[in-house]
């Protein structure tokens, strides 16, 4: 059952560094995040799969010396584009038609749409825009870890411009946003045993 998947689940705090993803694990969550549902299909959205274990080591100093960074199996790096416009549209549009088939006729008026959307959004609303697409992603990966029994630890306590310089990211035009350090928790993490913390459904879920 799901929700005893999701029960499971905590912010793994200590990760086994001698155990590793396998091939099949590791292209499910590939997989995962190229099916996340995002705002108008429009995937400004990049992962960085980082299994090298030198440069995990490099960053955890970037990562306010979080050790989940270098023990996890892969660390994953959702990144999200420095600039998005026009070219983003007509290659979305584009990979439509190549799937879909689906004639111009048809597509034209919400591409123009979307073209106008975009170039009246100015270059910081874009930024928190994509960004809160790469929460969701962040969201989607965390609950496809839980139904395959892999460990997991969402992180935002990293400095994001250390990260981009080590990882090249912005010869990429990409930037990073949120970290998934993915695995499997240690035996001596403490906080694998504890009871998980929620308010009751009562508090938290509204019925009209």
């Amino acid at each position: 059952m799901i929700i005893d998947k999701l029960k499971w689940r905590y912010a793994t705090k200590k990760f086994d560094a001698a155990k590793v993803l396998t091939a099949d694990q590791l292209q499910v969550l590939k997989e995962a995040f190229n099916l996340t549902a995002l705002s108008y299909g429009l995937q400004t959205l990049k992962m960085m799969v980082v299994s090298d274990p030198s440069i995990k080591a490099q960053l955890v100093e970037y990562s306010y010396g979080q050790k989940q960074v270098v023990d996890a199996s892969h660390l994953l790096v959702l990144c999200v584009q420095n600039t998005i416009d026009d070219k983003d549209v007509d290659q979305h549009f584009e990979t439509i038609k190549s799937i879909r088939h689906t004639p111009d006729s048809i597509l034209e008026p919400f591409k123009n749409q979307l073209h106008q959307s975009i170039e009246q959004m100015p270059t910081d609303k874009k930024l928190s825009w994509a960004t809160n697409q790469a929460y969701i992603a962040l969201g989607n990966l965390m609950t496809v870890c839980a139904v395959e029994g892999i460990d997991s630890c969402p992180m935002e306590g990293f400095i994001p411009e250390k990260y981009d310089a080590v990882l090249g990211l912005d010869k990429l035009n990409l930037k990073s946003v949120l970290l998934l350090p993915v695995g499997y928790r240690a035996d001596d993490d403490m906080f694998a045993e504890l009871k998980k913390v929620r308010k009751p459904l009562k508090d938290t879920v509204i019925e009209l």
